[in-house]
C-alpha cells in the first residue's frame, strides 16, 4: 500500500481536508460568533472524524463586508476570534493530534480599512501609494464615468468613486479594492506573508481568487463590450490568457515566485488555486512549480446523472495528471448550496430563485436529499486525490433556505438590489448539541438563526449512532485509510447497468454508485461499506453507492 501519511511531504496528493468557516463553526467567548478557541476546543472531532487537516477559512481583521474576504492585516487575528496565541494554540494542538494546517490567503483585493488604501485615499491622486491598487481617471466630461465597463462578481460596476475623483477597481465588493500585481511592494509584502504563516507552523495555504491577481492595466483599459463577457463566463469565449483581468499568463510568474518560498521550507509548504477556469488552464496552476493543487470545480457542478459525473472524472484525472498534480474533489463549500439540497434540486432549477422561494419551490425531500448526499460522499472518497469536506456536511446538514432577509448578512443581498439572496444558508452555525440557546455552538445563541431541526443533525444526536451520517463518514474515512493505493482507478463497464458508475482501484477495492431510479443488480463481492443499509436481497437501491472488497 501506498504511503499517504501526514509524515509525507506530499501527504495533500490524497488527504481528506476539513473546511472551517471559524464564525460559524463553535463560539468559546459566548458572543454568538464562532472564535479560533472554540475551533481548538472541537479538534478531537475532526481527528475522531478521521480527516488529515483542516482549512481555515479567513480569520483575519475584517469588517465582514464579505463574510472575511475583505481583509485589514493579513498578519493578524481578528480580535473578535482571538489573537495570534489563540492561533499559535490551535496549530500546536492541531498538529499534536496528527492535523496538518491550511490557512485561507486572500491576495487579489484588501479591505478598504487596509493601512495601505487609507494611505492612498489620504495621498490623492497620482501618489505612489495608490500605484499599489488600482486607481484611474473617469470617462466623460468631468470624469463621471467609471473607467471601463468591468462588471463586479457581486453586481454593478467594479469601479467606485472617491471623493477627489478618482475610481478605484474592485472585482468583489466595494469595500475589497484590488491590488495592483505590477508593484513590486504587494510581491514582497505577500512573500512575508507567506513566510509569516509558515514560520508559525502553517503547512498550506488556500489561495483566493487565484486566477485574477495579473491584469492587463496598460494604457488606454480596455473594456469588455458587454456585461457577460465581465464575468467568468467571458473566458469561454475569449482567447486563453487574453481576458484583461481573469487567467492571464502573467500570473504564473506570481505562483513560481511563491513556491520558491514554499518549498524554502522543509518539508514544503503545500497550496491549493481557487482557479474558476477550464481545466485545462485551471492544472498550469498545480504545476510542481507552482501551487501543488487547484480546486475542481466541474465535479461539484456536475449534475447527479452517470454519464456526466464519469466524464467529469475521467477529465479530471487527465488533467491533473497532465501537470504532475492529483485531482481534487469538493461538493460543499461555503460559497455554495449544502449538496444535501443541491443534489435534489431538478435540473434547470435555479439557485437563487430557489432560495427566494424559502426553498419551497421545489421543496427538497429532506430524507431523500440526505440519501443521495451520502451517496455522492462515498464516490468521492473513493476517487483518487484530495477530497475537501466543508464543515457540517458530516452531519448531512441541509442548506438553510428560509433564512428571514432581515437577518441576512451577506453582501450580494444588498449589493444585488435585494435580488441574490446570498451563501448565507450555508454559514449557519453548526449544531453540536439537541439542547440549549444555539444547539452547543455557544453559551448564547449565534449570529445567524438555526432552525429547530437542526437538533436532530447535532453531533450529539449521532454519536455511536449506528447508520447516522456522522458514523458513515467516520467508517468511510477509516476504510479510505487501509484502501488507498495509487492514484488510478479503472472504469468497470461490462455488465454495468445504464446510470451506474462503478470503477476499481489499485488493489481491486471497487466503487459502485447508483444514480439512476431503478434497484439494480449488486456485483459480486464483499461488502465493505454502503452508504444506507442494504436490503439483502441482492440489488442495489436507487441513490447507493457501495464499496466491495
Amino acid at each position: 500500500m501506498t504511503d499517504f501519511s501526514s509524515h509525507r511531504p506530499d501527504w495533500w496528493r490524497q488527504a481528506v481536508v476539513y473546511q472551517v468557516y471559524p464564525r460559524s463553526f463553535a463560539d468559546a467567548d459566548g458572543d454568538g460568533l464562532g472564535d479560533l478557541r472554540g475551533v481548538t476546543d472541537r479538534l478531537p472531532h475532526l481527528a475522531g472524524l478521521g480527516v488529515d487537516a483542516l482549512w481555515l477559512s479567513p480569520f483575519y481583521p475584517s469588517e465582514l463586508a464579505d463574510g472575511g474576504y475583505d481583509v485589514a492585516d493579513h498578519r493578524d487575528v481578528d480580535p473578535r476570534l482571538g489573537s495570534l496565541a489563540d492561533f499559535d494554540a490551535l496549530a500546536a494542538e492541531a498538529h499534536r493530534l496528527g492535523l496538518k494546517v491550511i490557512v485561507d490567503l486572500v491576495p487579489n483585493h484588501t479591505s478598504h480599512r487596509h493601512r495601505w488604501f487609507r494611505e492612498a485615499l489620504a495621498a490623492g491622486p497620482g501618489s505612489p501609494a495608490r500605484e499599489r491598487y488600482v486607481f484611474r481617471d473617469g470617462r466623460g466630461p468631468s470624469g463621471e464615468l467609471p473607467p471601463t465597463d468591468w462588471q463586479s462578481v457581486f453586481g454593478g460596476s467594479a469601479w467606485q468613486r472617491v471623493p477627489d475623483g478618482q475610481w478605484y477597481l474592485h472585482l468583489f465588493a466595494r469595500e475589497q479594492p484590488d491590488l495592483n500585481w505590477d508593484h513590486e511592494e504587494v510581491h514582497e509584502d505577500f512573500r512575508t506573508t507567506l513566510r509569516f504563516w509558515s514560520d508559525r507552523g502553517v503547512d498550506g495555504f488556500r489561495v483566493d481568487v487565484a486566477h485574477a491577481l495579473a491584469k492587463d492595466l496598460t494604457e488606454p483599459l480596455r473594456d469588455l463590450a458587454t456585461a457577460e463577457l465581465a464575468g467568468e463566463d467571458a473566458l469561454a469565449h475569449l482567447p486563453p490568457g487574453t481576458h484583461p483581468f481573469y487567467d492571464r499568463d502573467e500570473v504564473h510568474e506570481i505562483y513560481r515566485d511563491w513556491r520558491r518560498v514554499l518549498d524554502s521550507y522543509t518539508p514544503p509548504r503545500t497550496a491549493v488555486a481557487e482557479a474558476w477556469v477550464p481545466g485545462a488552464r485551471r492544472a498550469l496552476y498545480a504545476r510542481p512549480e507552482e501551487l501543488n493543487q487547484a480546486f475542481n470545480f466541474e465535479y461539484l457542478q456536475a449534475g447527479w446523472d452517470a454519464e456526466e459525473i464519469r466524464t467529469v472524472v475521467t477529465d479530471s484525472l487527465a488533467t491533473a495528471r497532465a501537470v504532475g498534480a492529483s485531482a481534487t474533489w469538493v461538493l460543499s463549500n461555503h460559497d455554495v448550496l449544502r449538496h444535501t439540497s443541491r443534489l435534489m434540486l431538478p435540473p434547470g432549477t435555479d439557485d437563487n430563485a430557489w432560495l427566494l422561494s424559502g426553498g419551497h419551490a421545489p421543496r427538497v425531500d429532506e430524507a431523500a436529499g440526505l440519501r443521495r448526499a451520502r451517496a455522492a460522499t462515498l464516490l468521492m472518497l473513493a476517487l483518487p486525490g484530495s477530497s475537501y469536506v466543508y464543515q457540517g456536511e458530516e452531519l448531512g446538514l441541509p442548506e438553510v433556505a428560509d433564512l428571514p432577509v432581515e437577518v441576512l448578512q451577506d453582501p450580494l443581498w444588498e449589493q444585488t438590489g435585494r435580488v441574490r439572496k446570498g451563501r448565507d444558508g450555508c454559514r449557519v452555525p453548526l449544531p453540536w448539541t439537541t439542547t440549549g440557546t444555539s444547539y452547543g455552538f455557544g453559551a448564547s445563541g449565534a449570529w445567524l438563526p438555526q432552525p429547530p431541526y437542526f437538533a436532530r443533525y447535532a453531533a450529539e444526536a449521532q454519536e455511536g449512532v449506528q447508520g447516522s451520517t456522522l458514523e458513515l463518514y467516520r467508517t468511510a474515512l477509516r476504510l479510505r485509510r487501509k484502501l488507498l493505493d495509487g492514484e488510478e482507478l479503472g472504469w468497470l463497464r461490462d455488465g454495468t447497468p445504464p446510470g451506474v458508475l462503478a470503477f476499481a482501484r489499485h488493489d481491486g477495492w471497487r466503487c459502485v454508485t447508483n444514480l439512476s431510479a431503478a434497484p439494480v443488480p449488486l456485483p459480486p463481492g464483499e461488502v465493505l461499506l454502503s452508504s444506507v443499509p442494504l436490503d439483502g436481497d441482492g440489488l442495489l437501491g436507487p441513490d447507493t453507492t457501495v464499496w466491495l472488497g
